[in-house]
């Protein structure tokens, strides 16, 4: 049995046991110094409450920064030490350059000017979350690592699903209240979604077959899918990934027919059709994919569907909304970003499957050293690494906070000032919004009527060069557009209005620069 030791006040060593003895005694052990943190833990109090202030100073004032860091690539090497101190240094030196040196090559994601990307929600029950989460610092790999972390992710994932009205096969219990074969986990990212889903199809299709049918396995996803189905190929060794092509006259939508007759031919090819990622939402111009068309021609063939909804899936905590989502019961996979357009800060993607057997066969590990209660419930056997955040913490604190009520609420204010900024736009005759890139959720893609790419290049540097608004563009087909993104968290209708004066203010200028040039 271990004795416990401290040190009294006469320079002794006193064990729990009573035995004492002098540091230099003979045949004792020498007593080791204690190590000395930094920063106490009262002095870990007053800086917190510092850091708080420092946060909500941050926010009062967010919008009034420059949204676009005004910097150039390797500013900050110039402004730091060329390696750490050698001693540690005051909090208040740290602090002052996080001022200096930090916050002026920040882009302000979460500024109510800033339409750029996709959004990046926060809130501020979100970060008392992520407050808890890093106090706690728990390893949550398996069930008995932390049985709260993996429990209460079970119990969000089944909330979040109800609330998007999600089919029943993608939550962890059946009606009647029995474990079912589906669920869902916190990943970090979409991309991570997208490559798991891909191993799991890879599982379930391997399934009986020798090996060497490794190097027939096809992937298909639309040339408007993130980026992200092409890096999964590529981690996850399929060498034939089929990027079907995208029509103007079907708005850029995946269809049917399309994948219908890619499959077709690699079959006739010797191939084996696996996986097929459909998107609820693109990047681009959010364009939402054919579901139910493109499902029913892959369960002819036995292929995975996976949905990538990481920005628009938040849109179907509305009933009015789902209509988007028609088909999604026919899938095997679901994901979306609450930290996206959900008020969940950075890192949490949702990711729902019909069926988790082909997700834990493709990635379930369990060496000696991990084996204990409960590793049927571990969700280190639905990702790729082994240790996870307690992601679901801060998404409890969303969920519980605003309510369904107000997250509904929420979205709907968005919604409402994407249609306010539509009319901007359709009532200005210098502009217009493509017919194949209709506005859709908080999105509205548009372009100077009549210009080509150079002026609208040269109108989006001079709006974002203000430092007032922050916008970027796409092509598409060949054509240049701007994109306007709604869903920052405390954005207004102000500061759409804002936005659009700043945009309205450049257009005569560029527009007379384009007619001059030679």
């Amino acid at each position: 049995m271990s004795s416990m030791r401290t040190t009294a006040v006469d320079g002794t060593s006193v064990h729990s046991n009573g035995v004492e003895g002098n540091r230099n005694g003979a045949g004792m052990h020498e007593t080791n110094e204690e190590f000395r943190h930094p920063m106490s833990l009262e002095e870990f109090r007053k800086r917190a409450h510092e850091t708080v202030d420092y946060i909500c100073d941050y926010y009062a004032r967010v919008d009034d920064l420059p949204v676009r860091a005004p910097v150039e690539p390797g500013y900050l090497h110039e402004q730091l030490p060329k390696e750490a101190p050698q001693q540690g240094e005051a909090w208040e030196t740290i602090m002052d350059d996080v001022n200096k040196c930090i916050v002026p090559g920040l882009t302000h994601w979460q500024s109510s000017n800033f339409f750029a990307y996709f959004p990046c929600n926060s809130s501020f029950p979100a970060m008392l979350g992520e407050m808890l989460c890093a106090g706690f610092a728990t390893q949550n790999f398996s069930w008995i690592g932390s049985p709260a972390a993996t429990e209460l992710e079970t119990i969000v994932m089944d909330w979040l699903g109800k609330l998007l009205g999600l089919p029943q096969q993608f939550l962890s219990r059946t009606a009647e209240g029995s474990f079912a074969a589906g669920g869902g986990v916190i990943q970090g990212t979409a991309s991570e979604a997208t490559l798991v889903c891909m191993l799991a199809a890879r599982a379930r299709a391997m399934q009986g077959r020798p090996a060497s049918d490794m190097a027939k396995l096809v992937a298909y996803t639309s040339d408007q899918a993130h980026s992200s189905v092409k890096k999964a190929t590529m981690i996850a060794g399929v060498t034939h990934l089929r990027v079907l092509k995208t029509e103007e006259a079907h708005e850029w939508a995946l269809q049917a027919a399309t994948l219908q007759q890619a499959v077709r031919q690699d079959l006739q090819g010797g191939l084996i059709p696996f996986y097929l990622c459909a998107t609820v939402g693109t990047t681009s111009t959010a364009t939402v994919d054919d579901l139910r068309g493109l499902a029913t021609v892959s369960k002819q063939h036995h292929i995975w569907v996976h949905v990538d909804a990481a920005y628009a899936g938040a849109t179907a905590v509305l009933p009015s909304m789902r209509h988007w989502f028609d088909g999604v019961e026919l899938t095997d996979s679901f994901s979306f970003n609450p930290h996206k357009w959900l008020l969940t800060n950075f890192d949490c993607a949702a990711l729902w499957v019909a069926d988790s057997g082909p997700l834990k066969a493709a990635l379930s590990l369990t060496p000696a050293y991990l084996q204990a209660k409960g590793n049927a419930l571990d969700y280190k056997d639905w990702q790729v690494p082994l240790g996870r955040r307690f992601r679901a913490l801060k998404v409890w604190f969303v969920l519980r906070t605003y309510g369904q009520q107000g997250l509904q609420s929420y979205i709907e204010h968005h919604l409402r000032l994407t249609k306010l900024f539509q009319g901007f736009v359709e009532a200005d005759e210098r502009f217009e919004i493509p017919p194949s890139a209709p506005p859709r959720f908080g999105l509205v893609c548009f372009a100077l009527k009549g210009m080509g790419k150079a002026a609208n290049a040269a109108l989006l540097e001079a709006i974002n060069a203000t430092g007032k608004t922050f916008i970027i563009h796409t092509e598409v087909g060949g054509n240049y557009m701007l994109r306007f993104a709604l869903g920052s968290t405390y954005v207004q209708q102000q500061h759409v209005e804002a936005a659009w004066r700043v945009i309205t203010s450049k257009v005569d200028k560029v527009m007379n620069q384009q007619e001059n040039l030679p």
